[in-house]
């Protein structure tokens, strides 16, 4: 499905977007979780870049499998190239739970901000404290999504410069 790109694999082209956006949507959504006026105006950008990232994940492992297929096709087979893969589907669920709570985020903390105005007696806290957890847990995420990243990403060179390369 999505072999190459202009003749290249596509596989290693995909990984840079992953390992630009996943962090960078990582460090975006912290800040908007620690610092909630920041929502206003920053919740639509850092959510598209999560999204980016959260869908290049999912592109880089179809290509990544693609890739490999074709690899072991060419007698091409090693330890490497599997305990990537193996990373490379964790960190796929990783990024996923990452940008549904992003979006849990964006949504709690939209309606905590309607519920901000509207302050006054009688008027409940609700959003606000599920708004706190999701932020809690979108911290969370954030950084393991970054260090599954790494981790895939490491794997990834090691494969090539200790296994294909060599």
């Amino acid at each position: 499905m999505f072999q190459t790109v202009f003749g290249l694999p596509a596989h290693p082209l995909l990984v840079h977007a992953v390992v630009v956006l996943l962090p960078l949507a990582s460090v975006s959504s912290i800040a908007l979780a620690v610092v909630p006026r920041w929502r206003q105006r920053y919740a639509w950008p850092v959510l598209f870049v999560t999204l980016g990232g959260v869908g290049a994940a999912v592109v880089a492992k179809i290509a990544g499998e693609d890739f490999q297929e074709k690899l072991k096709q060419n007698g091409v087979d090693n330890e490497l190239i599997q305990k990537h893969a193996e990373l490379g589907t964790t960190l796929q669920l990783w990024a996923l739970s990452f940008g549904v709570a992003v979006i849990a985020l964006v949504v709690a903390g939209r309606l905590a901000d309607r519920e901000r105005s509207a302050d006054g007696p009688g008027v409940t806290k609700t959003w606000r404290r599920i708004s706190v957890v999701v932020a809690v847990l979108v911290v969370g995420l954030a950084v393991m999504t970054t260090v599954e990243t790494v981790r895939t990403g490491h794997s990834g060179s090691e494969a090539v410069w200790k296994g294909i390369g060599s």
